[in-house]
């Protein structure tokens, strides 16, 4: 494998793994918060859209071959093996379609809002406003509007069953429709036997094992979407490309996967009494043809692991909740909207970011080259069009979240000008990578910076809520650690214990927030999730606070303070704490729905009561 991208010791998509893992969700949290427009990794989008334009010459042949479909030959399989359930449903999701959604208040029997026993406020449920189809046209689960009888995408949880137990309810949820549309499809099969009479987990497991077999339930599938290997009960014989989204820390387990392609679709011998060579596209699965290793050194035993995790009996009264932001907005006191273009809303696209043109070369044979073609071909409006569109849905919105769509034929317009006068191609790049959602997302942060920096008056600030997980919770935390931890109290802390990354300072703040009957609750912020988006140096970066600490300051909802403790001064340290105080805490409490905030600095934890109650005393938040 060669591509024109000439970064790192070998190409972007070989071991995919290493350059996207820190941009994608953590297992652990709940499956239902990956919601909204699935938004992937740069790299990551431009393998499958790679990968896919390849698929679609191999499709176009199947299709026109009426003699091989009438014997019965289906049609090619792409498969896509990840690393948890959040990746696949997020992949899952960008290939298949999915569900637009709001917030709406829940309403009793009566149409009244049902509020929260503990906090007051309205409970909200999703409603659907529209179903978007997937960016893969042959794969999309979506046509005209609705889905599809018969999906052409599927989404499995290998893993689980293979284990022969029961799917996790997370993984019913996300494939529930799914399973409900087999479900109808066996009984147009099959009408003297009942679906109900089969688990859900059997009906998942006849249609992973039957893809690519004509007259079964998996016959339609083009693209299944899996966890963890397929490594047992699977013999599909017509995959012909397989994208590696996980680890892949073994030889072997590159073989495992990279066998899902090996089996021939023929046994058909040519003029020359021999097979015909077939061949299987692979991206992101590091396999060597003829792998070496040198000798492990002898293991040594080491320190005993503290399992550190939320605790439900503590839920009720000390879970702590907090928004997920991307970034930050201002709501402009007019809205014309003009652009002052300077050297900052310039963008340059090139290889060195993402690949236009990847070789596979076989070890004998000939030699495939994929490029984005499909992309390249289409128009400078449509590139202009989704910029705006971009921009409109991620800066331009009321407080109940509506879009501001009077404003898109300005955005439009300012748009195409970004486009003339700032975007710069070079080696064989285009301006159509623009669509390509991570380069999108920082074309519309440019172009808002550039309407934002000519906008006259005052200007309110608001948070940019992330696309998924927008609420983050403590009750996700369930991790091991070999580092010195605290144990906490059972009325103070949802979490076990306060994991320390020095000798005592992180321990002595969680014994003066015990003490302090002030505090409602705390945690200590390691692995909960929560962080502040930043800049320095033009680098967007996110910073992750020491504590959040739940206060009764005697007003009636309690306060959310962010309390960071600091060390020696650095200039990295400034501007996180610069941003927490001046854009984070103004932006979520203009917001209005997540409580009030506030933040403090504390460089002496031994005086932390002291300083705390002072701060509280001002009455300022």
């Amino acid at each position: 494998m060669a591509d024109d991208s000439v970064t790192g010791e070998e190409p972007t998509y070989r071991n995919l793994w290493i350059r996207i893992r820190d941009e994608l969700p953590k297992k652990g949290r709940k499956t239902a918060a990956v919601s909204g427009e699935p938004k992937l990794p740069a790299e990551l989008e431009g393998a499958i859209q790679s990968l896919y334009g390849n698929y679609e010459k191999y499709y176009q042949q199947w299709e026109s071959d009426s003699e091989a479909r009438e014997r019965g030959l289906t049609p090619p399989v792409f498969i896509v093996v990840c690393n948890n359930t959040n990746v696949s449903k997020l992949v899952f999701d960008y290939v298949a379609g999915w569900e637009k959604t709001r917030q709406v208040p829940k309403l009793d029997k009566v149409g009244k809002p049902v509020l929260n026993k503990r906090t007051g406020d309205p409970e909200l449920v999703d409603e659907v406003q529209a179903i978007v189809p997937g960016r893969l046209a042959i794969f999309s689960n979506v046509e005209n509007g609705r889905w599809t009888y018969r999906p052409n995408t599927i989404l499995v949880d290998s893993e689980q069953l293979e284990s022969g137990e029961a799917m996790s309810q997370e993984f019913k949820t996300i494939a529930g429709r799914e399973i409900e549309e087999f479900k109808a499809e066996y009984r147009a099969r099959f009408p003297d036997r009942d679906p109900e009479k089969l688990t859900d987990e059997d009906l998942l497991r006849e249609v992973m094992n039957t893809v690519g077999k004509p007259g079964k339930l998996g016959e339609h599938v083009k693209c299944v979407v899996s966890v963890s290997m397929l490594t047992e009960g699977w013999d599909a014989n017509t995959v012909t490309h397989i994208l590696g989204v996980r680890a892949f820390g073994t030889q072997l387990l590159c073989e495992q996967v990279v066998g899902r392609g090996l089996r021939r679709m023929s046994y058909a011998l040519n003029a020359d009494e021999r097979f015909e060579p077939e061949y299987a596209e692979v991206y992101g699965v590091p396999f060597s043809f003829i792998p070496c290793s040198g000798s492990a050194a002898t293991p040594q035993p080491g320190r005993r692991p503290t399992r550190v995790r939320a605790i439900e009996e503590r839920r009720e009264r000390c879970e702590i909740t907090f928004p997920r932001l991307q970034g930050y907005r201002h709501e402009f006191p007019q809205e014309k909207l003009t652009a002052e273009f300077n050297d900052d809303a310039k963008h340059e696209l090139s290889t060195h970011d993402i690949p236009t043109k990847t070789e596979l070369r076989s070890i004998i044979g000939d030699s495939d080259v994929h490029d984005l073609q499909d992309l390249k071909n289409r128009r400078d409006q449509e590139v202009a069009f989704h910029l705006a569109k971009r921009t409109l849905e991620k800066y331009f919105r009321d407080d109940d979240y509506n879009l501001k769509q009077w404003l898109f034929p300005q955005l439009f317009r300012v748009s195409r000008q970004w486009m003339q006068q700032c975007v710069v191609c070079k080696d064989n790049t285009f301006p159509q990578l623009l669509l390509l959602i991570e380069f999108a997302h920082t074309a519309a942060d440019k172009i808002y910076r550039s309407i934002q920096s000519s906008a006259e008056g005052e200007k309110r600030l608001k948070p940019i809520l992330k696309p998924y997980d927008t609420l983050g919770s403590t009750r996700y935390v369930d991790f091991d650690t070999l580092r010195e931890t605290y144990t906490t109290s059972p009325d103070k802390c949802h979490i076990s214990h306060v994991v320390a990354d020095t000798g005592s300072w992180e321990q002595k703040m969680a014994q003066t927030l015990e003490d302090m009957e002030e505090v409602f609750c705390y945690v200590k912020n390691h692995n909960v999730g929560f962080t502040i988006p930043y800049t320095i140096k033009a680098e967007e970066r996110n910073y992750y606070p020491d504590f959040i600490v739940r206060f009764n300051d005697g007003h009636e909802d309690l306060l959310n303070l962010i309390i960071e403790v600091t060390g020696e001064k650095k200039k990295d340290k400034e501007a996180k704490v610069s941003t927490a105080r001046h854009l984070w805490v103004p932006a979520v409490n203009n917001y209005g729905r997540f409580g009030r905030w506030a933040f403090l600095e504390i460089t002496d934890p031994w005086n932390a009561a002291t300083l705390i109650r002072n701060f509280l005393k001002k009455g300022e938040v």
